[in-house]
């Protein structure tokens, strides 16, 4: 299967895009990999140094930054924002911006199977264990254990859930 990719969509070279990837418009990509059979709704930007797996569903409105990475089989929602920097700021104590030199990234993983709801925002330094999921709106601060389901403002354990990827139902605690 060939990629579909819109005409609107901006992908620089250096990206390494699987078969069968589909691309809406106004997407930015650059400098990632993204895998076969992928989605990336409208809206979208995947910074450099970000790894999408394969078979995964990218929403629109998403922001993926440099040292996330994506295993497969992963569901994004809408919204949903990555961020790789505890401590941004634009410029040094001189003044001047700051460059690449001037911050430290923090890689985030996201673990095969995994869901995260709309507007959720997930910080750096994280990983979002194997079939977690991460309500909408969720602020996730730490580790999401694998089949476990996040909330909340800091995110907080709801429940459970059985490793069995078929059955997504609850568990009790």
């Amino acid at each position: 299967m060939n990629n579909a990719i819109s005409d609107k969509a901006c992908i620089a070279p250096d990206v390494r895009l699987g078969r069968g990837v589909r691309i809406a418009p106004f997407v930015n990509l650059y400098g990632c990999e993204v895998g076969s059979d992928t989605r990336i709704g409208a809206f979208v930007e995947v910074q450099a140094d970000a790894r999408i797996g394969e078979r995964c569903k990218i929403s629109s409105h998403t922001f993926i930054c440099s040292g996330v990475a994506i295993e497969d089989e992963v569901f994004i929602g809408h919204g949903v924002v990555f961020i790789n920097d505890r401590h941004p700021r634009a410029t040094n104590a001189d003044g001047l911006p700051q460059t690449a030199e001037d911050w430290t990234l923090e890689r985030t993983t996201v673990r095969r199977r995994a869901a995260i709801g709309s507007g959720a925002i997930i910080m750096c330094g994280v990983e979002i264990g194997e079939g977690a999921m991460v309500g909408a709106g969720a602020l996730v601060t730490r580790d999401v254990p694998p089949y476990a389901v996040v909330a909340g403002h800091p995110a907080q354990l709801i429940r459970r859930l059985p490793q069995s990827a078929e059955t997504m139902e609850p568990q009790d605690k």
